[in-house]
């Protein structure tokens, strides 16, 4: 992907230069093009999980394997500023670790959050999931 593609990522996912962004579940799978052109958008690192810093967006990497998924929704969430938004990003349909799209409808209401916003970001597929009651 040209470096065009990977600055829409950061726009895709309507991230600007002022937002502060955590960075949940990153492993060896993950597209670290995303991340970086998240980082180059804010002009700053992304947080980890050890921040206590109010979040703007938090981009949760997630697999079916990695555990509960309404848990791992809470959790993203604790740090959210009450404006902010979860970007969950799964591995696309039919790839290992794929998550069912009514499996993430039903962990994000029953963690409060509701699905904004799908899309197709990078080889991953995304959920902007925001808080309910908005």
């Amino acid at each position: 992907m040209g470096a065009t593609g990977v600055e829409d990522y950061a726009k895709q996912l309507g991230i600007e230069g002022d937002h502060i962004v955590q960075e949940l579940g990153w492993d060896e799978d993950a597209d670290s093009s995303i991340s970086e052109a998240i980082e180059d958008a804010i002009g700053d690192s992304l947080l980890d999980e050890d921040t206590d810093e109010l979040c703007d967006v938090v981009l949760l990497w997630y697999r079916a394997e990695d555990g509960d998924l309404v848990d791992s929704l809470m959790d993203a969430a604790r740090n959210l500023d009450e404006e902010g938004r979860i970007w969950l990003l799964t591995p696309a349909a039919n790839k290992p670790g794929s998550v069912n799209p009514g499996e993430i409808s039903e962990s994000a209401q029953l963690a409060g959050l509701v699905q904004t916003k799908a899309d197709r970001i990078g080889t991953w597929q995304g959920s902007c999931l925001e808080a309910g009651g908005r």
